[in-house]
């Protein structure tokens, strides 16, 4: 900081100001220029800067004195350098020191104790075609529930909680440093805040026991792999008052023994042979919703797709459907009968000379690479 600083200015006391003077003009500027009350302002914030620098030199009786010597801290002609660290605190812990100096103005000082309870994770296998339609699963899990001998408090049934003697029940001791107030958690009652003269028996003192819990389910039309249904309120119960946590169920959808999944569309290969290809035939093919008739034409080639519209996935929580697509594969047979090889050869003897457009196409570019 420059060494031709007013101190006195900037917290707007004289010279021989008294040390309860600085405090009251201090607190009331970082009252008013606190950045809690000034938010994005970026001058209250140097502000409040310089009132602290201002309030740490002249509240410290030898800083006071050498800065009213030399204008500096330091006793030379040069300016010491101050930072938030020379403080004791950083400009992220503002908060917490200022809510402890000034009690509840900042809505900080008094902390709520409830606490939420913690979420759990279930992992559910469903079949393809639950995932495709949806479905209504009843599933069971081991959680925390509140331990019905003492209700949740720990203590045993007849016996009473003490608020914890040393830190009154606020689960925090503070001491003065200087002029802050620094506040630690009471190692009596370790942040509690009670004290627990006989534990329940039955939970041990935690407040809570392992119980098989058993809901419904709703599974979505749509849901995928690793999809993540939250039912809320179904995880551990919050402790002193705090909402319960949520259940997290993670979908597995099983393989399907005939269709594969890409995004909402499903694909089904369905082998024909080298006749029904050739010749054109009409065969029978599954889906989702059953099976079906499909029509192949004749000339059909190994890999084609044909595409049923709106008969894949519904898309989750969202409109509308994929695709079903049929892929066939034109399947050679690896045993073939005398009459078979003799029916083939005959065929292969009419086919010279009148190749497909495929086997046109590929010599073509044999011949265009190696002349």
């Amino acid at each position: 900081m420059k060494g031709d600083k007013d101190y006195y200015r900037i917290l707007g006391v004289p010279r021989d100001a008294s040390l309860d003077e600085i405090k009251k003009a201090f607190r009331k500027l970082a009252l008013k220029y606190h950045p809690d009350r000034n938010p994005g302002d970026k001058e209250a914030e140097e502000r409040f800067k310089e009132i602290n620098e201002a309030y740490h030199v002249l509240s410290d009786p030898e800083k006071r004195r050498m800065y009213d010597l030399y204008g500096t801290t330091m006793g030379s002609g040069t300016s010491e350098g101050f930072g938030f660290s020379d403080f004791g605190f950083n400009v992220g812990g503002f908060e917490d020191i200022f809510s402890e100096f000034f009690g509840d103005i900042f809505g900080r000082s008094s902390r709520s104790r409830a606490q939420r309870g913690a979420d759990l994770r279930y992992r559910l296998e469903i079949t393809f075609e639950e995932a495709a339609r949806g479905a209504q699963k009843e599933i069971r899990f081991p959680r925390q529930e509140t331990c019905p001998d003492c209700g949740g408090n720990g203590a045993r049934n007849g016996t009473a909680v003490e608020t914890c003697p040393v830190c009154g029940g606020r689960g925090q001791v503070s001491y003065q440093q200087g002029f802050f107030s620094v506040t630690r958690t009471c190692s009596r009652c370790r942040g509690e805040g009670r004290t627990i003269r006989e534990y329940c028996p039955r939970c041990k003192g935690s407040g809570t026991v392992m119980r098989e819990k058993k809901i419904t389910v709703r599974i979505p039309p749509g849901v995928d792999n690793e999809t993540r249904l939250k039912v809320r309120g179904e995880g551990e119960p919050g402790k002193y008052g705090g909402p319960p946590g949520d259940l997290y169920v993670v979908i597995s959808v099983k393989p399907h023994p005939l269709f594969q999944r890409e995004g909402n569309n499903v694909i089904c290969e369905v082998p024909i042979t080298f006749p029904q290809a050739a010749l054109g035939a009409e065969i029978e093919i599954p889906t989702l919703e059953g099976k079906e008739k499909l029509k192949i034409p004749a000339g059909t080639q190994t890999g084609t797709e044909f595409v049923l519209r709106g008969k894949g996935f519904p898309v989750l929580n969202g409109y509308g459907r994929g695709d079903f697509v049929v892929r066939v594969i034109v399947e050679v047979p690896k045993r073939l009968t005398k009459r078979q090889k003799e029916l083939l050869r005959e065929f292969e003897n009419l086919s010279k000379g009148s190749q497909g457009p495929l086997g046109k196409s590929f010599f073509e570019k044999v011949r265009e690479l190696f002349g």
